[in-house]
């Protein structure tokens, strides 16, 4: 995902000065995840939300919480606990002494930037409700609707290790997820950088240095400009062949469905967008291709008991079809 130069038609100036100054403070801090960075971002361009997965202290909690940190706008953080209920979420009708009438108080999810830490640990009750918030974008108590405020997007942390006390998200709640992004262990080199940074800090912290560098205002003017960039029919015919394919795989059980193929279009819009073009290449959607439909598509049992993961089965479906040009 390396920047090239472009002389684009539609002018991305600001979003791309935006979008360095967050790449180069959060790349300060969270040493070696320079993809993982460019999905975040991509994924707060697309109007997705993100589930970020990786064992215990390899920084998912941190990359969600510095990317809040960046944005101008109202964050709020949920751990999902095995006790936590659905209004301790969403809100609850409080009796007013003074009125005495029941008013609405607003639960954590109520923010802009929501980030719900461990999400397989909550029961199934209170997942089911934090995912109709992501999908329908309002919450309804007592007959009573309340609008979510724009941009709303979930980071969701989980560690797939772990999984005493823990309540696997269902499929058809995990398709809510534009992404979902995995953070690998460092390597040699980027620990000892990690090391390196963190001996010489004397009683300063890089991530309270974090401010704000886009506001909601230009998050929904660079959405917009987004959703007009110009994809070429032979890319959406590739984008279809991927998504069928998965489908048709006879190591896949299950397929991804037509959303999977809508978040390709709208992900690899964004991640043009931030590498300064307005039009969509093959490399844009074969980048995008993993985060998008692996948590979507399940592994027949004997490619399971292969060791075999679907995101490798991903790579083997985008490898047998021909990419345009």
């Amino acid at each position: 995902m390396e920047q090239e130069q472009f002389n684009p038609r539609t002018d991305l100036s600001v979003l791309n000065a935006a979008v360095d100054q967050i790449r180069n403070v959060l790349g300060n801090i969270i040493v070696g995840q320079k993809q993982v960075i460019d999905f975040l971002i991509v994924g707060l361009l697309a109007d997705g939300h993100i589930l970020i997965e990786g064992v215990p202290g390899v920084a998912k909690t941190l990359s969600a919480k510095l990317l809040a940190k960046s944005i101008d706008a109202q964050f709020s953080r949920v751990q999902f606990t095995p006790d936590l209920m659905p209004s301790d979420v969403l809100g609850t009708p409080i009796f007013n002494t003074k009125t005495g009438d029941f008013e609405f108080r607003k639960g954590p999810i109520f923010g802009n930037i929501i980030l719900v830490d461990e999400i397989n640990r909550a029961p199934a009750k209170t997942q089911s409700a934090l995912f109709e918030v992501m999908e329908e974008r309002q919450v309804t108590i007592d007959g009573e609707t309340y609008l979510m405020d724009e941009p709303f997007m979930v980071l969701a942390t989980q560690n797939p290790i772990e999984q005493e006390g823990t309540y696997r998200l269902p499929e058809a709640q995990l398709d809510r997820f534009l992404f979902k992004i995995e953070i690998k262990y460092p390597s040699l080199e980027e620990e000892t950088a990690i090391l390196m940074a963190q001996h010489t800090l004397v009683n300063k912290s890089l991530a309270a240095e974090v401010k704000p560098v886009l506001s909601v205002q230009q998050i929904q003017e660079a959405r917009s400009i987004i959703r007009s960039l110009f994809v070429e029919p032979k890319l959406l015919e590739f984008i279809a062949k991927i998504v069928n394919e998965t489908r048709n795989n006879p190591s896949l059980y299950l397929g991804a469905s037509p959303r999977a193929s809508l978040a390709i279009v709208h992900s690899a819009k964004a991640l043009a967008a931030i590498q300064n073009r307005d039009f969509v290449t093959p490399d844009d959607i074969i980048a995008v291709a993993v985060p998008v439909l692996a948590h979507r598509i399940l592994l027949s049992p004997e490619k399971e008991m292969e060791g075999l993961t679907t995101s490798d089965i991903v790579h083997q479906i985008i490898k047998k079809i021909e990419v345009p040009r």
